[in-house]
């Protein structure tokens, strides 16, 4: 169950598609979507190299404070990616063909070095995939039980799309 504080950026709108749509599709509701963007426990994040060559990479993921939050190492292509061009995706899905609801977010990510937040998502990370994922904050980023650094990322979500399964629907939330 998510802390009640995960539901804080709520979209402005919603729509569904018709086009991609069953006839009579109603839009996934956001408690729905946001269920399964708090659930999931792999994600695959989308961000674009210097040269616009895109790079895909899955993660974990906690959402706080209404938004998904991730880490990486420092040297990681995606920091690299992300200091170039702040704007990434997420998404999040079951494979199945014919069942499930798919999950897209796009916005900006931004560093997170504020130690008390830091603290709250480092929490979030052992409530969601246990002891093993716990970190100590330190000097503005986290820190494995290796003693590695791992940068925190917060993405801002501008837009988020859900693919329903089976009865299609896709909706689209802006925020």
């Amino acid at each position: 169950m998510p802390p009640a504080d995960f539901g804080e950026s709520k979209p402005r709108s919603t729509e569904l598609d018709p086009r991609y749509s069953a006839p009579g599709a109603e839009p996934t509701p956001w408690a729905e979507a946001l269920r399964g963007l708090t659930e999931a426990e792999v994600y695959w994040l989308s961000t674009v190299r210097p040269d616009g060559q895109p790079h895909v990479t899955p993660l974990l993921s906690v959402w706080v404070a209404g938004a998904p939050h991730f880490t990486s190492g420092a040297g990681e292509r995606k920091v690299r990616n992300l200091a170039a061009n702040p704007r990434c995706v997420l998404t999040t899905g079951d494979s199945a063909l014919d069942r499930g609801l798919d999950l897209v977010v796009e916005g900006s990510a931004r560093l997170v070095g504020d130690e008390a937040e830091l603290r709250r998502i480092a929490e979030a990370f052992v409530a969601k995939y246990g002891e093993e994922w716990r970190y100590e904050v330190r000097d503005g980023a986290f820190r494995n039980r290796l003693d590695q650094r791992a940068l925190v990322y917060r993405l801002r979500p501008s837009v988020a799309f859900g693919f329903r399964k089976g009865d299609y629907a896709q909706t689209r939330w802006r925020f």
